[in-house]
């Protein structure tokens, strides 16, 4: 592990506070200046199975969680026989004496001092703050306002506790790991978070959305901000329901975003197609995460990359991007809106569970987001797919005097249906011209992040961009990280710098999707694809490791 980075390690069952607790410490780093990366990992469960967060901090930027950790609590058995191999060299183990009897570490009687209060299994992750808390030197005034800020509920109890488990260990963790205090204090975001605020900062007017892990968090986030963001949070009866609204809102001039998983967006595709036919400016998130079918819904994969380019049956100009960082998220959200509706096409923000749920600390600036400006109608006859030379029809929206006809059939300029053979090839043709379109417009665009300038290139995409920034980071390499923002259109024209280089692909997909979508398309035939599929993220040591194999 990288000696500059701190990590603290919470495991237990569900319903013990442990993801809260997490989010606490996160904030207790950030609060002092620290840059901060903070990843759950839980079961499909609302009780019992296993949680852990791991929360890494350190003074520079920091893209990754590390999974050895410095101070590891453990509130169960499980937490205590999974995570003891977890503990870093020179790491504090603490666990709950009365479910692990004997153990290496420190053992504190957590459980049974949290029965002395209501709900005591909730109490137990405000135990493992006051360890942190200990542990990192602070004292008890600090943790005080630790807890109140942290648990606004029952404060008086939650502080009474924290306060016993706090002077159980003190004397002998306290100050072990005494925390150098950052540059600044940072606001911390979920990728969701950043994803929700971009599309707001770019202009969203609804959102529509059914519940699926792990986009289940942006319908919920706005929601409960919809008054601060002025966006309308709609949660339909189902996924079907979801795009087919979202479209009706559309060709009203609203501004409109669905969200779904693979499996709910496997339920849009039909519509996916209707609004590539009605050439709908519909901007479409898909959270990925281990499929097939319901596959493991908590856990994180990029799997979907082939879905998501391919998504729609026909031809017509889709749009897909993935973001590589939270900040990246923020912006490229409100990105995709401007383009989806320049183009008048459907759009796919495509992430992943670990971007979506990990919180991370930024630096945004909502001024500099981008906000739609669609082609709009200002003669005297509409049409509404009026054929020009890119492809892009004027738009107009009700109420009007002019008719506006967006048709699912294939039609003329004004919307008319029609089997005409000429007809048909004209608007196929149409289409065809924006899609070429897109593409010269975004050549003027920044399509692809490079970082360093020296050694092998590493290519990789999504959420997995920021663990390969920190496995350089952690094993020393000097290597050139060349990501694609834009999947769909591929932005060749800037990947072929890699041609004639050395390259190593880094993915987390069992068939190598990125890998063949370079071959395929870029020309591009990589020395090695280092692959993970399990449903968890790459840990920035290990994947060190096996980049310096390969290399």
């Amino acid at each position: 592990m990288s000696k500059d980075v701190f990590t603290f390690l919470v495991g237990g069952k569900a319903g013990e506070g442990v993801r809260k607790a997490g989010s606490v410490a996160a904030s207790v780093f950030a609060h002092i200046g620290r840059r901060v990366f903070h990843m759950d990992d839980y079961m499909s469960l609302i009780k019992g199975g296993h949680n852990f967060s791991v929360i890494s901090t350190a003074k520079r930027r920091i893209t990754s969680h590390y999974v050895k950790a410095d101070l590891v609590v453990a509130l169960d058995k499980r937490s205590y026989d999974m995570h003891l191999e977890h503990l870093a060299e020179g790491g504090v183990l603490v666990f709950d004496s009365d479910a692990v009897k004997e153990g290496m570490g420190l053992g504190v009687s957590l459980l049974a001092e949290a029965k002395k209060y209501p709900n005591p299994s909730l109490r137990l992750g405000v135990g493992s703050v006051a360890i942190l808390a200990a542990a990192v030197g602070m004292d008890k005034e600090q943790l005080k306002h630790v807890i109140e800020d942290g648990y606004p509920r029952d404060i008086e109890n939650n502080v009474a506790y924290a306060m016993t488990i706090y002077e159980m260990v003190q004397p002998k963790i306290g100050g072990k790991f005494k925390l150098d205090a950052g540059d600044n204090e940072r606001p911390i975001l979920t990728g969701n978070e950043a994803i929700a605020l971009g599309a707001a900062a770019g202009g969203l007017d609804v959102y529509y959305a059914y519940p699926m892990t792990p986009s289940s968090a942006i319908l919920h986030y706005l929601a409960a901000h919809d008054k601060e963001l002025g966006v309308v949070a709609v949660h339909p009866e189902n996924e079907i329901a979801v795009i087919n609204m979202a479209i009706g809102s559309v060709v009203a001039g609203a501004r409109s975003m669905v969200g779904s998983s693979g499996g709910g967006f496997a339920l849009m595709e039909e519509a996916f197609s209707l609004a590539g036919m009605v050439e709908a400016p519909l901007l479409c998130y898909l959270g990925s995460r281990p499929g097939p079918s319901t596959g493991v819904p908590t856990y994180t994969s990029q799997g979907d990359l082939n879905f998501a380019i391919h998504q729609g049956h026909g031809e017509f100009p889709r749009i897909v991007a993935s973001p590589g960082s939270m900040e990246e998220a923020f912006y490229l959200t409100a990105e995709m809106l401007d383009l989806v509706w320049r183009f008048q096409t459907p759009g796919i923000l495509l992430t992943e569970k670990h971007l979506g749920e990990s919180r991370m600390t930024v630096e945004i600036d909502a001024g500099k987001a981008s906000w739609p400006e669609p082609v709009m109608h200002d003669k005297e006859e509409y049409k509404r797919y009026l054929d020009t030379e890119n492809g892009v029809s004027p738009m107009l929206f009700p109420p009007s005097e002019e008719l506006i006809k967006w048709d699912s059939y294939e039609h003329d300029e004004l919307g008319i249906t029609s089997e005409d053979p000429d007809t048909i090839a004209g608007m196929q043709e149409k289409r065809r011209r924006k899609a070429k379109a897109i593409v010269e417009h975004l050549k003027g665009m920044k399509t692809v992040n490079v970082y360093g300038d020296k050694g092998p290139v590493i290519l990789t995409y999504g959420s997995t961009t920021m663990s390969v920034l920190e496995a350089l980071k952690a094993g020393g390499i000097d290597a050139t990280v060349v990501q694609p923002i834009y999947l769909e259109p591929l932005p060749v024209w800037e990947l072929d710098r890699c041609r004639d280089r050395e390259v190593i692909v880094v993915e987390q997909s069992c068939s190598g999707q990125f890998a063949t979508l370079l071959r395929e398309k870029a020309q591009i035939q990589p020395k090695a694809v280092i692959k993970k599929y399990d449903g968890r993220p790459f840990d920035p040591v290990e994947l060190a490791e096996k980049l310096e194999g390969v290399l």
